[in-house]
């Protein structure tokens, strides 16, 4: 074979290669990577467990790191998700569009996620990790995905923003629940904790924590735990009330659940110390602060102050159209009490109405980043 028939032949097979190469359809969604200069992923924490010469690998976490092409802010954003959820939540709203881990990397912050140990691509150890639990569907209507349909918490008729019916059946809701996980009770807080103690040591700098729901308890005690690398924590309806937890439906609280040391469930600091959650002194306001919402336990007075925090300032933001506004004002005003900065946004009064818990998943997600950029803004960067 000549030169001239070398050529021809390898133009026929790249024109017969590309005639087969395709982009994926409209129905697989993707998001554009122009701002990202660089993508990777490792895990902090863990050690091994398991009987001798059975050892295994147990208490790591996935973080996935994404680097924007110009580093625009001083301190990157690590995301912390809520319970039966896992990193994903912040890459790709249900109905395709870019979510905030994109978002933020567009306004030019580093930005880390995470699946929480023993969740997601984080490894479960059977025998070790503890029970596993799952959400259905149903509830997941309920409380996340249509509440104005299915709930009947006060605000549940103003639930307008998650995109779709929010119903079994929807193609977006479809797509969510395929997004649900098991999860873990008892050990998760603390294998959460301190792996990400072990990341921000990593990291080296300070940060913006940005925690959402059963995060937000995490998010407390990290701060306790690296000050001086905490910056400023913007939390997403939180793990919330303090010491009860309420009967949504009849706006009462419950025997049991709430969070026996006020912001969580775990040792944090006061001043005075505090050994056992019991050793706080509480008291129930006389009457509610308003309709549809429980009257707050507050400390009595003189308040012990969670005093590793009192330098962190807190942007706590509260969605219209869920549950948690029944009783998320509570631990704003405890956080406040307790001698942490914390300013309460109810989310319609800022613009953003309609939301509920998930609100990094519903139709005005990129607007919620665009306030949060906008708030960091003026406060902290």
């Amino acid at each position: 074979m000549n030169a001239r028939e070398i050529l021809l032949t390898s133009l026929l097979l790249c024109v017969g290669a590309g005639a087969f190469a395709q982009a994926p359809p409209d129905s697989i969604p993707t998001v554009a990577l122009d701002n990202v200069a660089r993508h990777g992923y490792f895990y902090v924490g863990g050690e091994y467990v398991g009987e001798p010469g059975e050892e295994t690998m147990g208490g790591a976490m996935y973080v996935e790191v994404l680097v924007p092409r110009e580093i625009l802010h001083p301190y990157p954003i690590v995301l912390l998700h809520g319970a039966g959820q896992t990193g994903v939540d912040w890459l790709q709203t249900p109905d395709g569009r870019p979510g905030w881990a994109y978002n933020f990397v567009d306004m030019g912050y580093v930005v880390y996620m995470q699946d929480f140990p023993a969740r997601g691509r984080s490894q479960y150890v059977p025998g070790v990790d503890g029970n596993l639990n799952i959400r259905n569907a149903p509830g997941i209507e309920q409380i996340f995905t249509a509440s104005a349909a299915t709930a009947d918490f006060p605000q549940a008729a103003k639930h307008t923003q998650w995109p779709g019916s929010g119903r079994m059946g929807d193609p977006v809701m479809d797509a969510f629940m395929k997004t649900q996980v098991q999860y873990i009770g008892g050990r998760q807080a603390q294998l959460t904790i301190d792996a990400n103690v072990e990341l921000l040591d990593m990291i080296g700098t300070p940060v913006i924590l940005l925690t959402h729901s059963q995060g937000g308890w995490f998010g407390w005690n990290i701060a306790d735990l690296r000050p001086d690398l905490v910056e400023v924590i913007v939390t997403l309806e939180p793990a919330a009330p303090p010491i009860r937890g309420v009967d949504t439906t009849n706006v009462t609280y419950r025997d049991g659940g709430g969070l026996s040391w006020g912001v969580g469930n775990t040792p944090i600091t006061y001043d005075p110390p505090v050994s056992d959650p019991s050793e706080l002194m509480v008291e129930l306001q006389a009457q509610a602060e308003g309709p549809g919402l429980v009257p707050c336990y507050q400390q009595q007075e003189p308040a012990r102050q969670l005093v590793n925090l009192t330098d962190i300032p807190v942007l706590f933001m509260n969605g219209e159209g869920g549950y948690h506004r029944i009783f998320d004002h509570c631990l704003a005003n405890w956080l406040n009490q307790a001698g942490v900065d914390t300013e309460y946004v109810l989310m319609e009064d800022v613009g953003l109405p309609g939301n509920g818990h998930m609100m990094m998943l519903e139709l005005n997600s990129k607007e919620i980043a665009e306030y949060i950029h906008s708030w960091l803004g003026m406060n902290i960067l």
